[in-house]
């Protein structure tokens, strides 16, 4: 009896608190949105907040409510919008494709560096290190934080330089988050021009950083027949919308920084 009175009474103690627990879980149960269940079922799992929300979970919820649009989803492009569409019995629209483009062509080629980098394999832990290894204050640093945050695999890094295969590439936006120095950007999917540089410096100084880096000389704005292009701090910078793809900027490019990409 010594023994069984205690087995006895921790036995019933925990089969009144799951009785508690039992009747409490039921009492204060959140009702599931079985809208936001089916939907969230064809998002495809990213939670990159592409869409605008805090994830696919939170998209889902939105949508549901009516307080977004189907077709926000980058990474699941048309057939998630068409998806989701017939769920919540709208229409889906025209989901238009972009891709991620790294603006800066600084391989280790055309480059120089300043000191060798010997500390974590992180862009931005070398980027807190005197501004990074090379002259480039702007340039990529080339260490691949955007390739581990690359869910798709779209990233690889040669030659001490980030390139992306827009193939690939799903416009989800971890990579332009995780780039210290802000070269990635995304871009509408259609013929156009980039300049593939970021480097605000005054032209002398960007000369001694880089081969290949813009000095805003002014010549792919005059070249411009839809006023496209801008330079400020100098450096040039393409808007997609309103670039046509004709090229006349890149011809006219001393530097050949600007390139015509068609994605």
């Amino acid at each position: 009896m010594d023994i069984l009175f205690p087995v006895l009474l921790v036995a019933g103690i925990g089969l009144i608190a799951g009785l508690i627990l039992a009747v409490a879980s039921i009492i204060m149960a959140v009702p599931k949105d079985e809208t936001a269940e089916a939907i969230l079922e064809v998002l495809p799992g990213a939670n990159c907040g592409a869409c605008g929300f805090s994830g696919c979970s939170g998209y889902a919820q939105a949508l549901a409510k009516g307080e977004a649009k189907p077709g926000l989803c980058s990474p699941g492009g048309q057939e998630c919008a068409a998806q989701v569409a017939a769920i919540l019995g709208t229409e889906a629209g025209e989901v238009e494709r972009k891709a991620a483009v790294v603006a800066c062509t600084g391989s280790l080629d055309v480059t120089h560096e300043k000191m060798v980098y010997d500390g974590i394999a992180s862009c931005a832990a070398a980027a807190m290190v005197a501004g990074g290894p090379a002259d480039c204050r702007f340039g990529c640093i080339g260490l691949g934080d955007c390739a581990a945050a690359c869910p798709y695999g779209a990233i690889k890094v040669c030659n001490g330089l980030a390139s992306i295969d827009t193939s690939r590439c799903k416009a989800c936006g971890m990579c332009v988050a995780a780039c210290p120095r802000h070269l990635i950007q995304l871009h509408p999917a259609k013929k156009q021009a980039k300049v593939l540089c970021s480097n605000c410096d005054k032209g002398a100084a960007t000369m001694k950083a880089c081969s290949m880096g813009c000095i805003g000389c002014m010549k792919c704005v005059k070249n411009c027949e839809v006023g496209a292009i801008k330079v400020e701090n100098f450096h040039a910078t393409v808007d997609p919308e309103k670039c046509i793809g004709c090229g006349k900027c890149a011809e006219v490019c001393p530097r050949h920084v600007i390139q015509m990409l068609d994605i």
